[in-house]
């Protein structure tokens, strides 16, 4: 990990992922900002990143309880996402969306910022269950049978944008379900419930913290290593 500063967020959390935690600790966004080397990221929240990079420096070199995600295949990584990721997606937004619908009700007079947090994720529950169906049912099939035909190269193998064009699709949605989570993460002032709050209330502003959290790891997983793979490989069988 040399030379921190100038290395993106993203590539950071690949070469180590017990780097993801700390850079959440900062509101430093590894998913879908990835992009922006960590001086810049530092810069933009009037972060030092000296400081910050000798944090990172600081983190013990992963031992086998850390899975090398940028080394598995395809297949095995997919498969890790849905089992990781999107089984607790689809356990997880019910009960939060429960939890808001209670608190908006009984302490929306008092709490009305937590009424727009309800109305933000209903919106994101309803496109992220459509997201995980489009993942599941079209994109992730395609990436499996790409793997599949590696040795076996065929003629008519689909164009690039067999999958570039899906890809495209979930990595817009993944920026948008992002925005969202950002805007209740300000609204709850980075998910701190009021001191007077009750236990439902508590519960589930460290649920939505949770959530955002593993929302983060999950987009990783898919911007950064799963989808570049799957392109450069649909590119190499073309080629």
């Amino acid at each position: 990990m040399k030379n921190l500063a100038e290395q993106t967020l993203a590539s950071i959390v690949i070469s180590n992922h017990h780097a993801a935690p700390i850079l959440e600790k900062y509101q430093l966004d590894f998913c879908c900002k990835g992009k922006k080397t960590l001086k810049d990221a530092c810069i933009e929240k009037g972060l030092d990143h000296d400081s910050l990079s000798a944090e990172l420096f600081a983190i013990e070199i992963p031992r086998q309880d850390t899975l090398p995600f940028n080394e598995m295949s395809l297949t095995a990584l997919i498969n890790y996402i849905l089992l990781n990721h999107h089984f607790y997606v689809k356990q997880t937004m019910p009960t939060i969306s429960f939890y808001l619908q209670k608190i908006a009700a009984k302490h929306g007079e008092r709490y009305p910022y937590m009424v727009e947090v309800k109305d933000l994720f209903e919106q994101i529950k309803s496109e992220m269950e459509l997201h995980l169906e489009k993942e599941e049912s079209i994109l992730f099939p395609r990436i499996k049978e790409i793997e599949a035909s590696h040795q076996h190269i065929l003629p008519d193998f689909p164009a690039a944008g067999y999958i570039a064009g899906p890809i495209n699709m979930m990595e817009a949605e993944h920026e948008h379900a992002g925005m969202i989570m950002a805007t209740i993460q300000s609204l709850t002032n980075h998910y701190t419930a009021p001191d007077d709050a009750c236990t439902t209330f508590k519960v589930c502003i460290a649920t939505l913290k949770e959530f955002e959290q593993d929302l983060h790891k999950h987009v990783h997983l898919e911007n950064y290593i799963l989808f570049p793979k799957s392109l450069a490989l649909n590119l190499s069988i073309k080629n």
